[in-house]
């Protein structure tokens, strides 16, 4: 989708930098913030929801961190959590100004490594009327592990030099040392599970050739020692955790552990692996988030009774 009257390109500022993001304009007064997971640019990581949403009658904004996508800043494709987590604070607040949207009518929305900052962002922004955390990786170090099963020796010790390398030249000013987002096992790739090598499922037909489908290095020694599942206890918000059963990448368990914890926690199972919610089990999370977002962010009563609740929570 191009610039259109469906949808319009912004930009706002976070810690000086200029971040680029698409405004879908909505009739409710509601606006979902989105972002995609690690390294994945806003168009390949919430084109497919984000129109859906508005359609149903939300705004979005979807946004790029810093270095990723359109956005500005260097070095390029250097992820930094706590910077990411500073831009969900900045499109917040953009989100709040913008014109027919009701600053007490927000909800956020991310999935993978985004999924897991939903966590953190929702705890800090008690002001949101929702959060929604799709196949999150709650837990870095579980996923790590168990990633390691996916790869072979060799393979990840050269990973992990490569990472090491890649976080020592950055304090020193020298350009990131890439690696690719997913590959094959014996590769020295981020992800070599078996659940993310069908790349053309978030990039069809390529049709974002602009994607370069790398980071740093050094990400992968962040990723794998950040834990935003824990803080799910402290978040006030009603949070709907997404779960794909089989997932091999943001592991199912730790997530659905982080919805219990919630107060005012949802779960939905579906199943599959990391990309179902694009895939197969499309249809039936678009139904649940939306129902889940006409619920507390429009009061409605929406598609009550579509999942069996269980303990005050709606599960599937």
């Amino acid at each position: 989708m191009s610039e259109s009257a469906e949808r319009r390109k912004i930009r706002f500022i976070s810690a000086g930098t200029e971040c680029a993001a698409w405004y879908y304009p909505g009739v409710t007064g509601a606006c979902v913030i989105m972002t995609g997971g690690l390294g994945v640019p806003k168009e390949p990581g919430t084109d497919r929801f984000a129109a859906r949403f508005q359609q149903a009658g939300f705004a979005v904004l979807a946004f790029d961190y810093r270095r990723i996508g359109e956005s500005g800043g260097q070095p390029r494709l250097a992820v930094r959590l706590t910077d990411e987590l500073s831009d969900w604070q900045a499109a917040i607040t953009c989100a709040a100004s913008l014109p027919g949207v009701a600053p007490g009518r927000l909800a956020i929305w991310g999935f993978s490594t985004a999924g897991g900052h939903v966590f953190r962002v929702a705890v800090r922004n008690p002001g949101l009327r929702a959060a929604i955390a799709q196949m999150a990786n709650a837990d870095g170090l579980a996923a790590a592990v168990n990633a390691s099963r996916y790869q072979q020796p060799l393979a990840m010790l050269r990973f992990t030099g490569r990472a090491v390398l890649d976080l020592v030249g950055g304090w020193v000013g020298q350009p990131p040392r890439l690696v690719p987002l997913a590959g094959p096992r014996g590769t020295v790739a981020l992800l070599t599970t078996p659940d993310v090598q069908d790349t053309t499922v978030l990039n069809p037909g390529n049709k974002y050739p602009d994607w370069q489908q790398a980071v740093a290095a050094r990400a992968g020694l962040a990723v794998a020692l950040y834990r935003p599942g824990r803080s799910a206890r402290a978040v006030q918000c009603p949070l709907l955790v997404v779960a794909c059963e089989q997932d091999q990448t943001a592991l199912a368990a730790p997530a659905i552990r982080a919805g219990q914890r919630a107060p005012r926690g949802e779960i939905v199972r579906v199943p599959g692996g990391h990309y179902a919610p694009f895939q197969a089990a499309h249809e039936q999370v678009v139904a649940a988030e939306i129902d889940f977002l006409r619920r507390h962010l429009l009061g409605g009563a929406g598609a009550q009774g579509q999942w069996p609740v269980a303990a005050g929570r709606r599960q599937t």
